[in-house]
This record gives C-alpha cells, structure tokens and sequence, in this order.
C-alpha cells in the first residue's frame, strides 16, 4: 500500500500562473490577450531552451520557436 505522503514527485515539472502584471503590460500596448499569452510562453520556452547543452538540439528548438513551428 502507497500512501500519499510517501510519494515524491522528482520530474521537475513547471506550473503556476500567468504573471498578471507581465499581462498588464502587454494588453496596455494593444496585444489581444492570446497574443500576450503566446509572447510570455515562448520567453519561458526560450529561457529553459537556452540553458541546454546539446547544441544542436538547442539551435533546432530555438529555429522551430522563431519561426512559429511551435508554441503557436
């Protein structure tokens, strides 16, 4: 029998609220709120993408993310 409290999660996973001052900024320079949201993932995306290691795989991600091919 698992209990709850003997349960770790360890995979590193990232959630929480969008920062809604970040939003405040966007929206008051004429962005629709998906658009807003869109610019703030992809900085997140972008920050964890720019701490990788594997060049390649770095360069590839980053071409993807600028040309739109994800986070669309």
């Amino acid at each position: 029998m698992i209990h709850a409290d003997d349960v770790k999660c360890s995979h590193a996973a990232t959630i929480g609220q969008m920062d809604e001052s970040a939003m405040f900024y966007l929206r008051s320079r004429a962005l629709d709120p998906g658009a807003a949201r869109q610019i703030l993932i992809r900085a997140f995306v972008l920050d964890v993408v720019h701490r990788m290691h594997v060049a390649p795989l770095r360069e590839a991600l980053e071409a993807m993310l600028n040309t739109g091919e994800v986070g669309s």
